[in-house]
């Protein structure tokens, strides 16, 4: 992987995350400084190491928003202003942050992961392995400086995808947003149950444990998400309702054979489901002639990320004279076709070779 040399960091909000970021770039050998709303949690995270200074350093390379997501749009823009580096955070919803921070400096990232443990006692430096980590570039995205977030938050060890902001909160609505609600709601179905049979939650499979593990994370960012995100997440609750409904006609009926049909259906979308994987042992370069202007590697990472083709690495030569440029990535080969094909129905002209 093409790491970036490490320099100086930001990390604004030390929660779960925050914390988890600052500790991981430590570990990768950045000096980081952070800062939090709660004076305490800046000392703790001081004391035990997870920064190096308290405060913000105005030269550094990269600043991390891990603040809540309604406060979020207001700190990067602070952090844009107090520093000439790039600026990324960590907010569950992206249309509404990145609408509002459109300069080349900042990249909207979202990374898909948590713990049952709250706040900066649940940080740590692998929370990131094998998490996917979301980025939301605007066409006015300065390329290096998404490469930059790119290749640092692969080198926490998470699969990087690009996505518009808008189809990242109609998404996560449907994978993150109701499954937590549902969760939550089942569990509250059975603890209502459990008054008055109180082995019920005794006799909890583990498919129902499975299900209601979610609702067992932290509730204080929801109260944003569901306000930020409130427009996807209110379409969905009404799909999965009107699903419901339609499986209790089902069952009402006794229909047995669309029972079984749904079932089966359900089941071959969830066997299906891509699954981290680790890299492969053949793989491909695949160079890119691109424009030397903002907005070109995210379009070739968020084409990637449409074709589900795994971009392992990812970096730009620019050339000499400033007009154009060479995108540079590494890719399972059994996914070069595809990728390839992709690009020149785009107007690319890529070439490959194997890295064999």
């Amino acid at each position: 992987m093409s790491a970036p040399t490490p320099g100086r960091a930001n990390v604004v909000g030390l929660g779960l995350i925050g914390g988890s970021i600052a500790m991981a770039l430590r570990e990768a050998g950045w000096s980081v400084s952070g800062t939090d709303a709660n004076a305490d949690i800046e000392a703790s995270a001081l004391k035990t190491g997870v920064v190096d200074t308290v405060g913000t350093d105005t030269s550094a390379d990269i600043t991390f928003v891990a603040t809540p997501a309604s406060a979020t749009p207001a700190a990067v823009a602070q952090a844009l202003e107090a520093t000439n580096g790039v600026v990324t955070d960590v907010a569950g919803v992206k249309e509404s942050v990145v609408h509002q921070a459109d300069h080349p400096n900042f990249v909207g990232g979202h990374p898909m992961a948590g713990s049952e443990q709250d706040g900066l006692a649940g940080a740590r430096a692998d929370l990131f392995t094998g998490a996917t980590w979301v980025l939301t570039p605007s066409p006015n995205t300065n390329d290096d400086a998404y490469a930059l977030v790119r290749n640092i938050v692969a080198g926490f060890g998470a699969d990087v995808v690009a996505i518009d902001a808008d189809a990242h909160d109609r998404l996560v609505a449907v994978v993150s947003h109701v499954p937590h609600l549902t969760a939550a709601t089942l569990m509250g179905l059975a603890d209502a149950r459990a008054d008055d049979h109180r082995a019920l939650l005794r006799l909890a499979a583990g498919g129902f444990r499975d299900m209601t593990r979610i609702a067992s994370g932290g509730s204080a960012i929801w109260r944003d998400v569901c306000a930020e995100n409130r427009i996807a997440i209110l379409d969905v609750l009404d799909e999965l309702i009107a699903g419901l409904g339609e499986m209790r006609q089902v069952v009402a009926d006794r229909d047995g054979d669309e029972l079984v049909r749904r079932l089966e259906l359900a089941r071959a979308a969830r066997v299906n489901l891509p699954t981290s994987a680790a890299h492969p042992d053949l793989l491909s370069v695949v160079r890119v002639p691109i424009a030397d202007r903002s907005g070109e590697v995210a379009r070739v990472a968020t084409l990637a990320t449409e074709l589900d083709v795994n971009l392992l690495d990812l970096e730009i030569a620019h050339s000499a004279e400033g007009q154009q440029g060479v995108l540079i990535l590494v890719v399972d080969t059994d996914n070069v076709d595809l990728l390839t094909g992709g690009l020149i129905a785009k107007g690319y002209r890529p070439s490959s070779r194997s890295m064999q």
